[in-house]
């Protein structure tokens, strides 16, 4: 018999600020994330700005030492993992340590690490490398230095789906507790992508928004004039735990994770299907795990990227699996304030879905000015909005097609 799981913690890191608090109050107020770009001189590239995180200081929250042997994604990671543990009130003892697991997934994990470390070599020669180099580099050693750090012996692995990984790792996570692999999971995302080879990357593919005389402007998800995505970091993450766990140690639940769906486009390996049809089985499926219809749902946090085909495909693929209801369902991208974290994005959205069924307001899409006919939802436009509902439905979509969809619902005994 599949168990229910709940969510316990939140933790977020994100170009908004430094906790979920903070994160949360700019993301209701429609504050954008966006600036020029601080961590190299961008001057050569085609973009020059993105959404980074502002004054996160990893030598006092870890001390020199142990800063300096990881990788800036992981320092979010386990940053931001520690948060949503003190904030479940999760105390790991000798008894419940091997029924404690982690899954926190990175899209391009340690390339700052890997970059930096390749022009050491080039000027100084191999004997040079740092020792730290391989371990700093690999997508496992977020959820890792998690383990290492709270003694948790658990499940340990890290997920990788491009821009659906933070979902896909939340959505596997919840799947080893409802089958009885673990009690607790932390699971989620983290990024730190913002370095000259990734945006040069992006640019080359006509992924990022150029507009560089107005950064805060320049990610519009759904609007006629969007250009590109604005290139953001940090860390989402949640703490799921079984809900009779959570109730036998007396936790504060915040919600439930009641649906998970994944699948893949099988189109293209970077522009999403015609018509957004595994977008649409993906949602179906979430729908299906969950035990909803589409009357049931009351927001959707679209993966919403502020690209040409994606809101497009998207807004395609809702259609499809809502019909006419599509038209009654507050849909906003907040990474028109976040900037798009990339495999980090699905677990900081999830956060917002459960702040937002708690808070009962719904965030805005910002830069919101003018209609695109082939996107013609409720966008929530400009201005965030109260709204009561039980079910929010969260999209994640990526670079080899895939998709995963998350359902997080209000809590009812």
């Amino acid at each position: 018999m599949r168990k229910r799981v709940v969510i316990t913690g939140l933790g977020a890191i994100s170009p908004l600020g430094l906790n979920v608090e903070d994160t949360w109050s700019a993301l209701i107020a429609g504050k954008s994330g966006a600036a020029p770009i601080t961590q190299f001189d961008a001057s050569e590239n085609k973009t020059t700005f993105a959404a980074e995180v502002k004054g996160f200081d990893a030598n006092a929250v870890f001390g020199r030492r142990d800063a300096r042997r990881m990788d800036r994604y992981v320092q979010f990671a386990l940053a931001t993992s520690l948060q949503a543990v003190k904030d479940a009130g999760l105390v790991v003892t000798d008894e419940n340590r091997d029924r404690i697991g982690v899954l926190i997934g990175t899209g391009i994990a340690g390339i700052g690490t890997l970059l930096k470390q390749a022009e050491v070599m080039a000027k100084r020669g191999p004997s040079r490398v740092s020792p730290f180099l391989v371990p700093m580099m690999l997508a496992d050693s977020g959820p890792g230095q998690v383990a290492i750090k709270l003694g948790v012996r658990g499940p340990n692995m890290s997920v990788v789906t491009a821009c659906a990984t933070g979902s896909n790792s939340i959505g596997e996570a919840a799947e080893m507790i409802k089958y009885g692999r673990a009690d607790v999971m932390i699971a989620g995302g983290g990024e730190a992508s913002i370095v000259k080879l990734a945006m040069a990357g992006m640019n080359t593919i006509g992924a990022l928004s150029a507009r560089n005389d107005e950064p805060e402007k320049a990610s519009r998800p759904f609007d006629k004039d969007r250009d590109g995505f604005v290139m953001g970091e940090g860390a989402g993450v949640l703490v799921l735990e079984s809900l009779e766990h959570a109730q036998a140690r007396g936790a504060n639940i915040l919600a439930e994770l009641s649906g998970y769906g994944t699948s893949d486009d099988a189109y293209h390996i970077s522009a999403p299907a015609e018509g957004g049809e595994g977008a649409a089985l993906c949602m179906q499926l979430a729908l299906d795990d969950a035990g909803l219809t589409v009357d049931d749902i009351g927001y959707i946090n679209a993966h919403g990227t502020s690209t040409t085909l994606n809101d497009k495909g998207e807004t395609a693929a809702i259609k499809s699996v809502f019909g006419e209801k599509a038209y009654q369902i507050p849909v906003s991208s907040t990474k028109s304030m976040t900037g798009h974290l990339l495999g980090a994005s699905g677990a900081l959205e999830a956060v917002f879905c459960t702040k937002a069924l708690h808070d009962g307001i719904v965030p805005p899409t910002i830069n919101y000015d003018t209609s695109d006919p082939e996107c013609d939802l409720d966008y929530v436009p400009n201005k965030a909005r109260e709204v009561k509902f039980k079910h929010a439905l969260s999209n994640s979509f990526g670079f080899g097609g895939h998709n995963a969809t998350l359902i997080i619902s209000s809590y009812e005994e």
